[in-house]
């Protein structure tokens, strides 16, 4: 007489939920955005001569307590590296799980070379500086860096639409497909109105945050 061995219905395959140590990983992705944006309001509100309608948050490395927001482009460079490591372990072998957590990286690494490479003076701040002042090597590649790393973001959240709409997450998905939209139209706002850059950028960290625990936070199979 033959026996067929049947697994029971509960049983969970490693590949269909995210692991703990995928979750943890993720965890630095979820807070990056929020801290960096937290922090750079508080100094803003905080430092003399600071003007969200005229200043980049970038800025607020420069000057005698640049210190706060250079130590903030750091940590927030390797909180996303680590969302980033977290994404590769819950995506791994599913759609997106390759270039997805990749271009997070991208992003992530640009915190660091704006962490090395400050932006100009420019726009009264720091107190003293001029309105305007001529473009340096350091503020070029700062400029550069935060250029591609955005670029890399955008990218990114086209690549993660795939695994939420897998997962039948349809609004996300397409939500995730759209802020690319207003994160670029802030950038390409940013010459007018240096708010609608700061918003742009801000709108970007903030939807990865909620896409990394989104992602990271239930099965691959549902």
């Amino acid at each position: 007489m033959a026996h067929t061995l049947t697994a029971p219905h509960d049983v969970v395959s490693g590949a269909s939920a995210p692991r703990p140590a995928a979750r943890r990983a993720a965890s630095g992705g979820m807070v990056a955005g929020p801290l960096f944006l937290a922090a750079g309001l508080a100094q803003g509100f905080a430092r003399d001569g600071f003007d969200f309608t005229r200043n980049a948050i970038s800025q607020l490395a420069l000057g005698e307590a640049g210190w706060i927001q250079t130590v903030n482009f750091v940590l927030t460079g390797a909180l996303l590296l680590a969302g980033a490591a977290g994404l590769r372990r819950a995506l791994r072998g599913g759609a997106g799980g390759t270039w997805g957590p990749a271009l997070v990286g991208v992003f992530a690494v640009s915190f660091w070379v704006a962490a090395a490479f400050p932006a100009d003076a420019g726009a009264g701040f720091p107190a003293g500086a001029p309105e305007a002042t001529a473009m340096s090597g350091h503020g070029a590649v700062h400029m550069l860096g935060g250029m591609v790393g955005y670029l890399a973001l955008c990218a990114a959240f086209v690549v993660l639409a795939r695994p939420l709409a897998a997962r039948g997450l349809r609004g996300w998905a397409v939500a995730t497909r759209l802020v690319p939209v207003v994160v670029l139209a802030g950038f390409t706002a940013s010459a007018a109105s240096v708010l609608a850059f700061t918003a742009g950028a801000g709108l970007g960290l903030l939807w990865l945050a909620a896409v990394t625990a989104r992602l990271t936070g239930m099965p691959a199979n549902r």
